[in-house]
Formats: C-alpha cells, structure tokens, sequence
C-alpha cells in the first residue's frame, strides 16, 4: 500500500491518479481543507484526517511501504497574515508524520517542496547545492520540514526523494496567479490588477510535466534524494495575464500595484537547475507559455 498525503489536491490527485494507473494500491489522507474529495481517484481509498492528529494517523497507515508527503498549506501568501497555520499544516504536520513512520518502520518517503526554499537567489538557473535563505514563511515552512527528512533518513535509516517546484500549473489547481486572474477579470472585465510591477520572471510546469519528473527521480538511491523540478525557461506575470485575457476574450485595462514584487516574501525572479533530474533521462515536453496557456485553458473548462 502506498499513502499519499494530500492526495485530495491539487498535485496530489495527480501523483495519485499515476499511482493507480500503475496498479498500485493508494490510500489517501486528507482533512478535505483546501482539497476536494472529487478530485480523487475512485479506485484510492480516503480517509479524512488531519496529519498533527497522530494517534489517528498512526492507526490510518498501518501497513504502508511508501508514503508520498504532498499535503500542506499551498497558499505562500497565507504566510503574511496566518504564519501559524503555515507552521501547523507543514511543519508540524510533517513531525508528525515522520514520527508515524519511525514507529511502524515505513522508511520511504517522498516530499514535495518548493523553489522557494532558495529565497532570491544570486545563481540563475539555481542548482539544488545553492545555499538559499527562504524570505517567506511558506519557504521556511518547507525548508524546515526538508531538514526533518533528512535528520530522520540519516538518523532512522529511512529515505527520501525530495523535489523543490517551480511554479506548478494545470487542472484542479485552485490557487496562483492563473486562478487569481480569471477570478478578477470574472468579477470585473474592465480593470485587471496585477500584483507588482508585471515583470516577475518565473518558471512554470505543467502538472503531467511535474508528475512525470517525480517518478522519474525515483531512480536515484541515495538516502536523501534532492531534485529541482521545473521549466527551462520563464514567462513574465504580465505576459501571464495577456494569455489570460486572450483566452477569456477581454482587453482590460492593466493596473500594477505593490512596486517590484506581488507581496512580501514573493521572490521575483526564478529559475531552477534541472540538470540533476535530466541526467536520469527526464526533460519538459512544455515550456513556461506553453505550460501557462494549457493551465489557463483547464482552469476556465473547470472554473
């Protein structure tokens, strides 16, 4: 049995569909907090739990042979005016987590992360060996929660594959710029705001993109396995929202606020190495337009 955290959203209802599609048997744990119940696989079975809940958990995954870590608070913003949920849904929900595992001797785990545990980083494309500093709460939550993998790999015998995203994009996602845009311009199709000054510079991938790339990095046997996971180029936030207002047939008027960044903690320009998991045979078939453009698409089937 394989448990996937968080398989209720966005990307965890993806890894889990994959899963399933290779014949595995997948038990899913979600609280159904920002993630819905129809996005998952019927063949998975859910159980409704909260991860710090721990004595429940450790009932929840008896049996288990891999646990794919995807739940936490997705939302970077959250962690301006709610840094304790940030905390509580990634921090602590992970302790909890990997002390479950340390008592029923599960030792694989594979971890979602983010680019953002490199803060603004001085190497661009950066590498997985760049030494970041986090500027947000979310990209300390998630640095944190890597660190805690790798002390309990290193210190119970465990492994893990730990992939650091750029921004991931495509069906059932319910959060980000994409999904910020069409909420607005639905609201008022004259007037689109744009958080910053349009100019943030960033990588996107495609959902089936990410996907593919997580399994492919599964080839690596260290006891810590870290991977960048992204596009090899960038699509800047105004270009961003052109592509929205092309698809959704509207030419509002564009106002920037904020100065040079959307909010405190938004790094505004970034691009990942992804050298490391192309060695093992895996590469984007979309780049950052692409990936935008076919998001976009599925957002406004889904919306």
């Amino acid at each position: 049995m394989i448990v996937v955290t968080g398989g209720a959203g966005f990307i965890g209802s993806h890894v889990t569909d994959k899963l399933i599609e290779m014949g595995e048997e997948v038990l899913v744990i979600d609280n159904l907090s920002s993630g819905r119940a129809e996005y998952i696989n019927p063949q998975a079975e859910l159980v409704k739990l909260d991860l710090t809940h721990h004595e429940s958990l450790v009932e929840a995954i008896k049996g288990a042979e891999v646990v794919w870590h995807i739940a936490a608070n997705p939302d970077v913003r959250m962690g301006l005016e709610k840094p304790d949920e940030i905390y509580r849904n990634n921090i602590e929900a992970t302790y909890s987590l990997l002390e479950a595992m340390r008592k029923l001797k599960i030792d694989k785990v594979v971890f979602t992360s983010t680019s953002t545990v490199y803060g603004e980083a001085e190497i661009i494309p950066t590498p997985e060996d760049y030494a970041g500093v986090p500027i947000s709460i979310y990209g300390a939550s998630k640095l944190a929660c890597e660190a805690l993998i790798a002390s309990y790999c290193h210190t119970f015998d465990m492994q893990s594959w730990i992939y650091r995203f750029a921004n991931v994009i495509g069906k059932r996602s319910n959060h980000g710029v994409i999904y910020d845009f069409i909420q607005k311009i639905r609201r008022n199709p004259e007037v689109l705001e744009i958080l910053g000054d349009g100019q943030q510079n960033k990588s996107y991938i495609y959902i089936s993109d990410c996907v593919e790339g997580m399994f492919a990095g599964l080839k690596a046997d260290e006891a810590v396995n870290i991977f960048n996971i992204g596009s090899e180029d960038q699509v800047k936030v105004r270009r961003i929202a052109e592509i929205v207002c092309e698809e959704m047939g509207v030419e509002p008027e564009f106002v920037f606020t904020g100065g040079d960044r959307g909010w405190k903690g938004d790094v505004p320009v970034m691009l990942l190495s992804i050298e490391k998991l192309k060695s093992l045979g895996w590469k984007p078939k979309y780049s950052s337009e692409e990936a935008v453009r076919m998001a976009v698409k599925d957002l406004l089937s889904e919306m």
